[in-house]
Protein backbone atom coordinates (compact mmCIF):
# COMPACT_ATOMS: atom_id res chain seq x y z
CA UNK A 1 0.00 0.00 0.00
CA UNK A 2 1.00 3.42 -0.91
CA UNK A 3 1.21 5.81 1.69
CA UNK A 4 4.22 8.50 0.73
CA UNK A 5 3.67 11.63 -1.68
CA UNK A 6 6.81 13.21 -3.45
CA UNK A 7 9.93 12.09 -4.25
CA UNK A 8 12.32 15.34 -2.45
CA UNK A 9 10.01 16.85 -0.26
CA UNK A 10 7.84 13.94 0.94
CA UNK A 11 4.52 13.32 2.82
CA UNK A 12 3.72 9.91 4.71
CA UNK A 13 0.41 9.79 6.04
CA UNK A 14 -0.96 7.08 8.91
CA UNK A 15 -4.42 6.49 10.67
CA UNK A 16 -7.55 5.45 10.07
CA UNK A 17 -11.01 7.25 10.11
CA UNK A 18 -12.18 6.04 13.54
CA UNK A 19 -8.99 4.99 15.14
CA UNK A 20 -6.78 6.73 17.49
CA UNK A 21 -5.15 9.23 15.50
CA UNK A 22 -4.25 10.19 12.13
CA UNK A 23 -1.06 12.40 11.06
CA UNK A 24 2.04 12.13 8.91
CA UNK A 25 5.56 12.74 8.36
CA UNK A 26 7.30 15.60 6.43
CA UNK A 27 10.73 14.63 5.44
CA UNK A 28 13.03 17.10 2.96
CA UNK A 29 11.54 20.38 4.65
CA UNK A 30 14.45 22.79 4.70
CA UNK A 31 15.83 23.76 8.42
CA UNK A 32 15.32 27.07 9.52
CA UNK A 33 11.66 27.84 7.91
CA UNK A 34 9.80 29.58 10.54
CA UNK A 35 6.20 28.17 10.55
CA UNK A 36 3.42 29.99 11.01
CA UNK A 37 1.45 28.02 12.58
CA UNK A 38 -1.82 30.58 12.61
CA UNK A 39 -1.77 29.67 8.73
CA UNK A 40 -1.67 26.46 9.62
CA UNK A 41 -4.57 26.42 11.90
CA UNK A 42 -6.47 28.88 9.33
CA UNK A 43 -6.41 25.89 6.70
CA UNK A 44 -7.23 23.24 9.00
CA UNK A 45 -10.48 25.27 9.47
CA UNK A 46 -11.25 25.70 6.38
CA UNK A 47 -11.48 22.38 5.83
CA UNK A 48 -13.89 21.55 8.58
CA UNK A 49 -15.85 24.47 7.10
CA UNK A 50 -19.48 22.89 7.32
CA UNK A 51 -18.73 19.38 8.20
CA UNK A 52 -21.04 16.98 9.01
CA UNK A 53 -18.03 15.41 12.07
CA UNK A 54 -16.58 18.25 13.92
CA UNK A 55 -13.16 17.37 14.99
CA UNK A 56 -11.24 19.92 17.41
CA UNK A 57 -8.22 19.14 14.57
CA UNK A 58 -5.30 20.50 16.87
CA UNK A 59 -1.42 19.52 15.98
CA UNK A 60 0.97 17.90 17.95
CA UNK A 61 4.50 18.68 16.42
CA UNK A 62 6.21 15.13 17.78
CA UNK A 63 9.60 16.03 15.72
CA UNK A 64 11.44 18.40 13.35
CA UNK A 65 10.72 21.44 14.79
CA UNK A 66 12.34 24.00 17.94
CA UNK A 67 10.55 26.65 18.95
CA UNK A 68 8.09 26.19 15.23
CA UNK A 69 11.50 26.51 13.35
CA UNK A 70 12.51 23.83 10.99
CA UNK A 71 15.10 21.57 11.91
CA UNK A 72 15.50 19.48 8.30
CA UNK A 73 15.09 16.66 10.07
CA UNK A 74 11.52 14.43 9.46
CA UNK A 75 8.77 16.22 10.77
CA UNK A 76 6.37 14.22 12.73
CA UNK A 77 2.87 15.22 13.54
CA UNK A 78 -0.61 13.53 14.91
CA UNK A 79 -4.12 14.92 14.72
CA UNK A 80 -6.30 12.79 17.43
CA UNK A 81 -9.62 11.82 16.56
CA UNK A 82 -11.70 12.71 19.41
CA UNK A 83 -15.39 12.73 17.74
CA UNK A 84 -14.99 8.93 16.43
CA UNK A 85 -18.87 7.02 16.54
CA UNK A 86 -17.78 3.64 15.13
CA UNK A 87 -21.00 2.00 16.40
CA UNK A 88 -23.06 3.83 13.64
CA UNK A 89 -21.31 1.74 11.19
CA UNK A 90 -22.22 -1.41 12.84
CA UNK A 91 -24.08 -2.49 10.37
CA UNK A 92 -21.96 -2.36 7.72
CA UNK A 93 -19.31 -5.06 9.17
CA UNK A 94 -20.54 -7.65 6.35
CA UNK A 95 -22.13 -4.87 3.58
CA UNK A 96 -20.51 -3.14 0.71
CA UNK A 97 -21.57 0.27 0.22
CA UNK A 98 -22.39 1.60 -3.38
CA UNK A 99 -19.94 3.99 -4.39
CA UNK A 100 -17.31 3.42 -1.97
CA UNK A 101 -14.41 1.98 -1.22
CA UNK A 102 -15.34 -1.31 0.87
CA UNK A 103 -15.71 -3.77 -1.57
CA UNK A 104 -12.54 -3.15 -3.62
CA UNK A 105 -10.75 -3.35 -0.40
CA UNK A 106 -11.80 -6.45 0.62
CA UNK A 107 -10.74 -7.77 -2.80
CA UNK A 108 -7.49 -6.69 -2.54
CA UNK A 109 -6.49 -6.96 1.18
CA UNK A 110 -8.90 -9.74 2.57
CA UNK A 111 -10.45 -6.98 4.69
CA UNK A 112 -12.41 -3.99 4.97
CA UNK A 113 -12.45 -1.27 7.68
CA UNK A 114 -16.19 -1.01 7.76
CA UNK A 115 -15.83 2.29 10.75
CA UNK A 116 -16.68 5.09 8.36
CA UNK A 117 -14.41 3.54 5.43
CA UNK A 118 -10.99 3.46 7.38
CA UNK A 119 -8.30 4.56 5.74
CA UNK A 120 -10.65 5.40 2.73
CA UNK A 121 -12.36 8.28 4.14
CA UNK A 122 -11.74 11.53 3.82
CA UNK A 123 -10.26 11.77 7.35
CA UNK A 124 -7.25 10.97 5.77
CA UNK A 125 -6.66 14.70 4.12
CA UNK A 126 -6.33 16.20 7.47
CA UNK A 127 -2.70 15.07 7.47
CA UNK A 128 -2.10 16.33 3.86
CA UNK A 129 -3.76 20.03 4.81
CA UNK A 130 -1.07 20.27 7.61
CA UNK A 131 1.51 19.24 4.84
CA UNK A 132 0.15 21.31 2.64
CA UNK A 133 -0.09 24.58 4.55
CA UNK A 134 3.69 23.74 5.63
CA UNK A 135 4.39 23.66 1.59
CA UNK A 136 2.70 26.70 1.26
CA UNK A 137 5.25 28.73 3.64
CA UNK A 138 8.16 26.55 1.96
CA UNK A 139 7.70 27.89 -1.36
CA UNK A 140 6.36 31.52 -0.91
CA UNK A 141 6.29 33.70 -2.50
CA UNK A 142 4.38 31.78 -5.17
CA UNK A 143 0.88 31.45 -3.98
CA UNK A 144 -1.87 29.28 -4.76
CA UNK A 145 -5.98 29.77 -4.63
CA UNK A 146 -8.43 27.32 -4.98
CA UNK A 147 -12.14 28.23 -5.04
CA UNK A 148 -15.90 26.59 -5.75
CA UNK A 149 -16.05 26.93 -9.86
CA UNK A 150 -19.42 24.80 -10.20
CA UNK A 151 -21.58 23.11 -7.66
CA UNK A 152 -23.93 20.66 -8.60
CA UNK A 153 -27.81 21.50 -8.51
CA UNK A 154 -28.99 21.02 -5.03
CA UNK A 155 -31.63 18.60 -4.07
CA UNK A 156 -33.05 17.92 -0.98
CA UNK A 157 -32.79 14.64 -0.12
CA UNK A 158 -29.40 13.79 -2.19
CA UNK A 159 -25.34 14.66 -2.18
CA UNK A 160 -23.97 16.92 -4.66
CA UNK A 161 -20.68 17.24 -6.37
CA UNK A 162 -18.85 20.45 -8.16
CA UNK A 163 -15.80 21.36 -9.95
CA UNK A 164 -12.76 23.45 -8.14
CA UNK A 165 -10.60 25.54 -9.85
CA UNK A 166 -6.90 26.30 -8.46
CA UNK A 167 -4.52 29.07 -9.56
CA UNK A 168 -0.87 29.10 -9.08
CA UNK A 169 0.86 32.51 -9.28
CA UNK A 170 4.53 33.38 -9.04
CA UNK A 171 5.80 30.40 -10.42
CA UNK A 172 9.11 30.89 -12.48
CA UNK A 173 9.31 29.29 -16.00
CA UNK A 174 11.26 26.36 -16.23
CA UNK A 175 9.69 24.40 -13.39
CA UNK A 176 9.09 20.56 -14.51
CA UNK A 177 10.34 17.94 -16.55
CA UNK A 178 9.80 17.37 -20.12
CA UNK A 179 8.44 13.63 -20.24
CA UNK A 180 7.65 11.78 -16.90
CA UNK A 181 7.79 14.45 -14.49
CA UNK A 182 5.41 17.06 -16.18
CA UNK A 183 4.46 19.95 -14.09
CA UNK A 184 1.09 18.99 -15.58
CA UNK A 185 1.40 15.14 -14.90
CA UNK A 186 2.39 15.84 -11.37
CA UNK A 187 -0.61 18.04 -10.55
CA UNK A 188 -2.89 15.26 -12.07
CA UNK A 189 -2.03 12.66 -9.99
CA UNK A 190 -1.85 14.62 -6.68
CA UNK A 191 -5.51 16.01 -7.59
CA UNK A 192 -6.51 12.19 -8.41
CA UNK A 193 -5.31 10.93 -5.45
CA UNK A 194 -8.33 13.46 -3.22
CA UNK A 195 -11.14 11.05 -2.26
CA UNK A 196 -13.63 11.84 -4.88
CA UNK A 197 -12.11 13.58 -7.46
CA UNK A 198 -13.34 12.61 -11.10
CA UNK A 199 -11.26 14.88 -13.86
CA UNK A 200 -8.98 16.73 -14.30
CA UNK A 201 -8.13 19.77 -16.62
CA UNK A 202 -5.12 22.18 -17.62
CA UNK A 203 -5.94 25.34 -19.14
CA UNK A 204 -9.20 25.74 -21.01
CA UNK A 205 -9.06 21.81 -20.89
CA UNK A 206 -11.80 19.17 -22.79
CA UNK A 207 -12.41 22.65 -24.60
CA UNK A 208 -9.46 22.67 -26.35
CA UNK A 209 -10.75 19.50 -28.19
CA UNK A 210 -13.02 21.59 -30.23
CA UNK A 211 -10.64 24.56 -30.63
CA UNK A 212 -8.85 25.37 -34.36
CA UNK A 213 -5.05 25.61 -33.86
CA UNK A 214 -4.70 29.48 -34.98
CA UNK A 215 -7.56 29.65 -31.62
CA UNK A 216 -5.29 27.87 -29.51
CA UNK A 217 -2.01 28.64 -29.69
CA UNK A 218 -1.11 30.95 -26.83
CA UNK A 219 0.50 34.14 -28.63
CA UNK A 220 3.55 36.12 -27.24
CA UNK A 221 3.72 39.45 -25.24
CA UNK A 222 7.73 40.61 -26.30
CA UNK A 223 8.41 40.33 -22.55
CA UNK A 224 7.71 36.29 -22.95
CA UNK A 225 4.28 36.46 -21.48
CA UNK A 226 1.82 34.91 -23.49
CA UNK A 227 -1.57 37.13 -24.55
CA UNK A 228 -3.97 33.88 -23.64
CA UNK A 229 -3.64 31.07 -21.50
CA UNK A 230 -5.32 28.41 -23.12
CA UNK A 231 -2.10 25.88 -22.08
CA UNK A 232 -2.64 26.42 -17.97
CA UNK A 233 0.87 27.76 -17.65
CA UNK A 234 2.53 24.52 -19.01
CA UNK A 235 4.39 23.82 -22.22
CA UNK A 236 6.19 20.64 -22.56
CA UNK A 237 5.73 19.75 -19.26
CA UNK A 238 7.41 22.48 -18.08
CA UNK A 239 5.83 26.13 -16.40
CA UNK A 240 6.29 28.97 -19.03
CA UNK A 241 6.27 31.94 -15.90
CA UNK A 242 2.26 32.16 -16.62
CA UNK A 243 -0.20 31.32 -13.91
CA UNK A 244 -0.69 27.63 -13.62
CA UNK A 245 -4.24 26.78 -13.72
CA UNK A 246 -6.11 24.02 -13.37
CA UNK A 247 -9.90 22.55 -12.57
CA UNK A 248 -10.42 19.33 -10.66
CA UNK A 249 -14.54 17.43 -10.60
CA UNK A 250 -15.56 15.83 -7.15
CA UNK A 251 -18.33 13.46 -7.81
CA UNK A 252 -21.52 13.74 -5.26
CA UNK A 253 -21.24 12.44 -1.97
CA UNK A 254 -22.10 8.64 -2.55
CA UNK A 255 -23.35 7.95 1.18
CA UNK A 256 -26.67 9.33 0.93
CA UNK A 257 -29.63 10.30 3.28
CA UNK A 258 -31.86 7.88 2.11
CA UNK A 259 -32.16 3.74 2.08
CA UNK A 260 -29.62 2.08 -0.51
CA UNK A 261 -29.24 -1.31 -1.61
CA UNK A 262 -25.77 -2.69 0.07
CA UNK A 263 -23.88 -6.13 -1.08
CA UNK A 264 -23.35 -8.08 1.27
CA UNK A 265 -20.60 -10.66 1.91
CA UNK A 266 -22.89 -13.98 0.76
CA UNK A 267 -23.80 -11.97 -2.33
CA UNK A 268 -27.18 -10.59 -1.64
CA UNK A 269 -28.45 -7.55 -1.13
CA UNK A 270 -29.88 -5.66 1.64
CA UNK A 271 -31.06 -2.01 1.94
CA UNK A 272 -30.04 -0.19 4.21
CA UNK A 273 -30.20 3.37 6.13
CA UNK A 274 -26.31 4.67 6.12
CA UNK A 275 -25.80 5.65 9.84
CA UNK A 276 -22.91 8.16 10.45
CA UNK A 277 -22.47 11.52 9.71
CA UNK A 278 -21.94 12.63 6.31
CA UNK A 279 -21.56 15.69 4.16
CA UNK A 280 -23.89 16.64 1.20
CA UNK A 281 -21.45 18.43 -0.26
CA UNK A 282 -17.82 18.17 0.32
CA UNK A 283 -17.15 20.56 -2.89
CA UNK A 284 -15.99 23.74 -0.12
CA UNK A 285 -14.19 21.78 1.83
CA UNK A 286 -12.53 20.31 -0.88
CA UNK A 287 -10.75 23.46 -1.97
CA UNK A 288 -7.78 23.36 0.72
CA UNK A 289 -6.94 20.22 0.27
CA UNK A 290 -6.86 20.73 -3.35
CA UNK A 291 -4.26 23.69 -2.44
CA UNK A 292 -2.58 21.44 -0.44
CA UNK A 293 -1.58 18.91 -3.00
CA UNK A 294 -0.51 21.44 -5.38
CA UNK A 295 1.80 22.91 -2.81
CA UNK A 296 2.99 19.65 -2.24
CA UNK A 297 3.64 19.25 -5.45
CA UNK A 298 5.23 22.51 -5.97
CA UNK A 299 7.63 22.16 -2.91
CA UNK A 300 8.65 18.52 -4.06
CA UNK A 301 9.82 20.75 -7.86
CA UNK A 302 11.58 23.63 -5.81
CA UNK A 303 13.37 21.75 -2.52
Amino acid sequence: MSNTFGNRFRLTTYGESHGLAVGGIIDGCPARQQLDMEAIRTDLARRRNGAARQEEDEVEWMSGLKDGITLGTPIAFCIRNKNTRPEDYDMLVDCYRPGHADYTWQQKYGIHDHRGGGRASARETVARVVAGAVAKQVIAPVEIHAEVAELGAENDGDTRGGIVSCRITGLPAGVGDPVFEKLNARLAQAMMTIPSAMGFEMGVGFAAAAMKGSEYIDRWNADGSTKTNHCGGVQGGISNGMPVEFRVAFHPVPTLPQPVECLTRDGKLRTLTIGGRHDRCQVLRATVIVEAMAALVIADFLV
